[in-house]
């Protein structure tokens, strides 16, 4: 069973609704206090849950990156870093935080035309988890990069234009300009979401405090001359404290509306971009040379063998060899500037959802007025 090649243009959708879903299950093994995470996904394909480590994650990342050198392959979200320094507040935002990127991850791999239908793809979605990684390791060997598989690898220099050099130089460019462009709107997103958390948090501890002001059944001093008008406002500082707690509960929603139409789609696109990048600057340090190397260690045996034959072989062959050599690695230089024009035209094709993300943005701003004001 494979997936399907879909539209990548994710306009209207959230990430939930992208195909995927990943979830946090948090598993003690051994020790009470040795214990790991396992992510929960369920993809819409297969429709089978199964349960994934982040070492699972490493190991698909780096089967797609060797395989799909050629393409943007979106990058995954970092690990634990200063692993048992961070308290058990910080260690559920990261484990969420995580959980977030690699949910991203996927939800740009299972959308992208070449990536999607792919044999790994397929096994990370459904395989066994006892099984996974060494059904991966095993796919990719049977079949090797895109290269070798792909009908246009032989022939593409043909579906270039002629001036692609200047394009790809000029498109770079761009795509690096609206990266930063974009780093910027989702900083500014995230810190407008957090004001809102921090708003929320806020009217929560002033409704609290009037509360616990207006229920103090503390007598006052029988000379007071206000005091039964003080008791009759204690009753009201009361009421007021809920209308604080409805306020807090508005703010919250606001911000959780915020972190996820606006600020997580952002994120989404800006990794995307990254992937771009990252691979212009394969391409830019020498994938051909990486691949050359490759084969190299590969061939094992056969290659020593290739050594003593050619002590022995006529010039002629030797030529022949290394002409074929040459050729091959032309082929992959044409075919890696195919892929790189066809990636482009996938960034390009992702950009309308900006529209829609700052739409959403607009509306989100206008709704969280409008539930403060009634």
């Amino acid at each position: 069973m494979h997936l399907g090649q879909q539209n990548p243009v994710v306009d209207g959708l959230s990430l939930k609704e992208l195909g995927v879903l990943v979830e946090i299950e948090l598993r003690r093994k051994g020790l009470p206090f040795l214990k790991y995470v396992e992510y929960r996904i369920v993809s819409k394909c297969f429709q089978i849950p199964v349960q994934r480590r982040y070492s699972d994650f490493e190991v698909f990342h780096g089967l797609l990156l060797q395989k799909f050198i050629y393409r943007m392959v979106p990058p995954l979200p970092p690990k634990r870093i200063l692993k048992g320094v961070l308290n058990s507040l910080s260690d559920r935002e990261f484990n969420d935080s995580r959980r977030r990127g690699l949910q991203r991850f996927m939800a740009l791999v299972i959308r992208h035309p070449v990536l999607a239908g792919d044999e790994l793809v397929n096994i990370f979605l459904s395989a066994s988890s006892a099984e996974v990684q060494n059904m991966l390791r095993d796919a990719y060997k049977k079949t090797g990069d895109e290269f070798l598989t792909s009908q246009m690898a032989l022939h593409g220099k043909v579906y270039l234009p002629e001036d692609i050099q200047t394009q790809a130089a000029a498109n770079r460019e761009v795509i690096a300009n609206i990266h930063s462009s974009f780093n910027k709107l989702r900083d500014v997103a995230e810190c407008m979401a957090q004001r809102s958390w921090e708003n929320s948090t806020d009217l929560l501890m002033f409704g609290k405090d009037l509360s616990e002001l207006g229920s103090d059944t503390s007598d006052l001093p029988m000379n007071a001359t206000m005091s039964k008008v003080w008791k009759t406002q204690r009753k009201s500082l009361v009421e007021l404290s809920g209308e604080f707690g409805l306020l807090a509960d508005k703010a919250a929603h606001q911000g959780s509306r915020e972190e996820d139409e606006v600020v997580e789609k952002l994120n989404l696109l800006l990794e995307q971009l990254q992937s771009y990048r990252d691979l212009c600057d394969r391409h830019d340090s020498g994938v051909l040379l990486e691949h050359q190397r490759a084969f190299e260690k590969r061939s094992g045996p056969v290659a020593t063998h290739l050594k003593y034959q050619n002590s022995i072989e006529q010039p002629e062959s030797r030529l022949s060899q290394q002409e074929n050599t040459i050729i091959t690695m032309e082929m992959r230089s044409y075919f890696s500037l195919l892929c790189l024009h066809q990636e482009t035209q996938l960034v390009f094709t992702y950009l309308p959802l900006v529209t829609s993300i700052l739409g959403t943005f607009v509306h989100s701003q206008i709704q969280g007025h409008k539930e403060v004001c009634f």
